[in-house]
């Protein structure tokens, strides 16, 4: 600091301060790879200091709200089938409870001895394992125990694959911004959203909610539902010995009280999850090291749409076909509580489906949801939250989006066969269709 304070001389202590601060600076970054940045266009960036604009206008044909285990692959479902896409992410990086969560154990994808989850979802599971020279579980034999073929990836590799997929998709990530306030207009909707250093004004035909508790819904005033209590959440660490990532779990604390309705009750969940890490290190009386710590806590449940239709945990259990269903779903009911949890696995052969009426807001226009918000009771959308029926919900949701744009009309008027043909064209499993 007190070179600062200086002009520039020949002083020979300054000199020699400098040379033994550049020269360690320099030893510290020796294998650092140079990337300059680069325009969609190919052109480089000026490293020179320019104004940035502030305001903006983005016109889109779809809009992902939230870049999380559905988002991420709603936003290139819809940018592969030709929709302009817009996706706003409010953190740093995509995946959500899969990465900044740390919940990087995603399933299930099978069910009874063979998939019945696949496309975009599974492309990214499947290939975040291959580069990372992990192993897949065999589908083709039923295991034990559910979570036995859940299938344990690289939170890193994901993230960063998926930004590339997403990319190649020709979806535009908006990082660190949030909707403010939104109006139906003639064609869609008309955004204000707002970043640090960023004001964007979105102009869209389709809007994909996928922010986990249905933000966007109910700023738009549509109703939703949640119970007093929720599920406890997890805050997952790694305390003693090296967490090999990408091959096994990390620890768990439940957090009791976690809730993601806003960043103040967020803030909440992360100092007391935080606490509860800290007090685990303290017991161990520096016998054992911190050596891992996700940044986010995993939330298990938030606000749920209210739908054109709503799923019973009835219909859940009983393996319900729906008349409209666009992906099926496979995990016990799974309720946590103070107690801890005890999953209740269903009958042999069931594999519930969900309908695309679960993901449309009841009354609404131009809007659908994917993720654990959608249209659900407690009990059945204990089973439903879980990553693999996400990722599918998000494909199908975003399917519908982008085909609802094309033919300027709202989700519920897109007929069925053509969502379905669309999900299979990019690899997912129809219901019924297994």
């Amino acid at each position: 600091m007190e070179e600062n304070n200086h002009s520039d001389n020949n002083d020979l202590s300054t000199g020699r301060r400098r040379f033994i601060q550049y020269g360690i600076a320099s030893m510290a970054i020796a294998s650092t790879t140079h990337v300059a940045l680069a325009r969609r266009d190919g052109t480089n960036v000026s490293s020179e200091p320019e104004e940035l604009a502030t305001d903006l206008t983005t016109d889109v044909d779809v809009v992902v709200v939230g870049g999380g285990t559905a988002g991420t692959v709603a936003a290139i479902q819809a940018g592969r089938a030709g929709a302009k896409t817009l996706l706003l992410e409010r953190s740093g990086q995509l995946g959500g409870m899969t990465t900044v969560g740390g919940v990087c154990y995603p399933g299930l994808f099978d069910a009874w001895g063979k998939q019945i989850i696949a496309g975009i979802g599974w492309e990214l599971v499947k290939e975040s394992v291959e580069l990372d020279g992990g192993t897949l579980p065999n589908f083709a034999k039923v295991p034990k125990a559910h979570h036995h073929n859940q299938v344990i990836i690289n939170q890193f590799v994901y993230s960063i694959l998926a930004e590339e997929k997403c990319v190649d998709a020709g979806v535009e990530i908006a990082y660190h911004e949030f909707i403010q306030n939104a109006k139906a207009t003639a064609d869609g909707w008309e955004l204000n959203c707002a970043g640090f250093g960023t004001n964007r004004r979105v102009r869209c035909k389709q809007i994909v909610d996928c922010t986990g508790g249905a933000e966007v819904v109910g700023l738009l005033g549509y109703k939703r539902m949640r119970e007093d209590e929720t599920q406890p959440g997890s805050y997952l660490f790694q305390l003693g010995g090296e967490h090999p990532v990408g091959r096994k779990q990390l620890h768990q604390i439940y957090v009791h009280g976690a809730d993601s309705t806003n960043s103040r009750t967020v803030t909440e969940a992360k100092l007391a999850g935080r606490n509860l890490v800290l007090k685990k290190l303290r017991q161990a009386k520096g016998k054992k090291r911190l050596m891992h710590l996700q940044p986010e806590p995993g939330f298990r449940e938030s606000y749920r749409i209210v739908g054109e239709t709503v799923i019973t945990v009835n219909d859940y259990t009983s393996g319900r076909k729906f008349d409209d269903a666009i992906c099926n779903a496979f995990y016990p009911v799974d309720l946590h509580t103070k107690n801890g949890v005890r999953p209740k696995p269903l009958k042999p052969g069931t594999v519930p489906t969900i309908p695309l009426r679960s993901l449309i807001p009841k009354g609404s226009k131009n809007i659908i949801v994917a993720g654990r918000c959608l249209s659900s009771d407690r009990l059945a959308n204990s089973g439903l939250r879980v990553q693999a029926p996400c990722m599918a919900m998000g494909q199908a949701a975003a399917a519908t989006a982008a085909l609802a744009a094309k033919k300027k009309v709202t989700p519920l008027d897109v007929p069925l066969a053509e969502i379905h043909q669309l999900l299979a064209k990019h690899d997912a499993i129809i219901p019924g269709k297994e």
